[in-house]
């Protein structure tokens, strides 16, 4: 599978969510097999997948909020993986 276009906008799967784990003390995106532990740029990434930014939107508030370079590609990336678990869907 090949990562997810510029254009193409991510949303969590509806089966999945994001949620604080007090336990392990960060951010894990819970389904119904398990869970996928996150560490705080994954977790800001998920946050932004509400199924309306493309992933060049969403590699963009990531470049502005913390004055990040070209990471487009690696915001594909870490979503390609997550769609590959089924957590992860892209629409129009």
């Amino acid at each position: 599978m090949s990562p997810p276009g510029a254009t193409a906008v991510p949303r969590i799967h509806p089966k999945a969510r994001l949620t604080w784990d007090a336990v392990r003390g960060r951010d894990v995106l819970l389904y119904p097999e398990g869970l996928v532990a996150l560490n705080a740029t994954g977790a800001e990434i998920v946050k932004l997948c509400d199924g309306v930014r493309s992933v060049a939107e969403v590699a963009a508030v990531l470049q502005q909020r913390y004055g990040a370079a070209a990471i487009e590609r690696d915001v594909s990336g870490f979503l390609d993986g997550l769609a590959a678990k089924g957590l992860v869907l892209f629409g129009p």
